[in-house]
């Protein structure tokens, strides 16, 4: 999707205009993929917008900074009130926000060390990632000739520049099969994730999701869910999951802040289920969307209100 700019970018701890968020061609992300980042949504409500488990989501940041031993010269509530400000002077109502924290300017070498650390959050407007029919008809996608990164290589729990890499071979090889997206396997040859998303199935009303460590992001949208199902009464169970089980389960959805809840209709062209999102994936569906656009109460305490 073409990006629409905005007016203000948040940059080192300055309110800058967009097209004044630069970094110099010798930055040492740009040659060694040295960023973490994050991305997360605000929701327009009845209440007025609110940031969808904004505190989560800068946790996460800093702990993928920690992982890359990047100290981020801001705390958690300057990135968190930054987003904030930053959403009220850009005057939006609905935005998708990308933190970034990465090593900038310094000297070239895999070093990192010498380069200083520089944070920044844009905000953007961003309709349905995989599509505007993809939540209510579901997409078709194909398992991955690319796995995702085996333990103790790339670590999977950090959200880093460089691990998407590994996702664009698996985005742009199920785009250029005619495919919405691609499902990774991790290095035994179990089920991980998309190339952004991740992977939920159902089968005769159980919920099953890959483990930590089938190479997964830990991400905030499948803890959301799993909250969501355990409410609802619905048992959740993370395992290891064959890459066949797809084919005769009974529902599959990917969940992201992009994405969201979107159902899977086919795998590998094999039917999932009635070829739709099915009743439970219908049911988290519409709990996450009723709770993010205040049609039911918060009662995590997910959102963060804008004003």
């Amino acid at each position: 999707m073409a990006m629409a700019k905005t007016k203000y970018v948040w940059m080192d701890g300055n309110f800058i205009e967009w097209e004044d968020a630069k970094i110099h061609l010798m930055s040492h992300v740009i040659h060694y993929g040295t960023g973490v980042f994050e991305g997360l949504r605000c929701y327009d409500t009845p209440k007025g917008s609110a940031i969808f488990r904004l505190k989560e989501h800068t946790d996460r940041l800093f702990n993928s900074a920690k992982i890359y031993r990047m100290e981020i010269p801001f705390t958690r509530d300057d990135i968190n009130n930054a987003t904030v400000e930053l959403i009220k002077k850009n005057g939006l109502k609905a935005a998708y926000i990308r933190p970034i924290a990465f090593r900038g300017y310094g000297e070239l070498g895999v070093n990192p060390f010498p380069c200083p650390v520089q944070v920044a959050v844009a905000t953007l407007q961003w309709g349905k990632y995989l599509g505007d029919e993809a939540l209510e008809n579901g997409v078709d996608v194909m398992v991955s000739s690319w796995n995702r990164m085996a333990p103790n290589t790339f670590p999977a729990m950090a959200k880093c520049c460089a691990n998407y890499m590994n996702s664009q071979l698996i985005k742009m090889e199920a785009m250029l099969y005619g495919f919405s997206e691609g499902i990774a396997l991790d290095n035994t040859g179990y089920l991980s994730e998309g190339s952004g998303e991740n992977l939920f199935t159902v089968k005769d009303g159980v919920i099953y999701t890959p483990p930590l460590h089938a190479s997964i992001l830990p991400g905030i949208t499948r803890d959301t869910v799993m909250t969501i199902a355990r409410d609802l009464g619905i048992e959740v169970i993370e395992e290891k999951i064959a890459r066949e089980f797809l084919y005769i389960t009974d529902e599959v959805f990917f969940t992201g802040s992009a994405a969201e809840v979107t159902p899977i209709r086919s795998v590998d062209k094999i039917t999932v289920g009635a070829g739709k999102a099915g009743p439970i994936t219908k049911q988290i569906q519409k709990t996450f969307f009723d709770i993010i656009e205040g049609r039911k109460p918060d009662r995590h305490h997910w959102l963060t209100k804008v004003s």
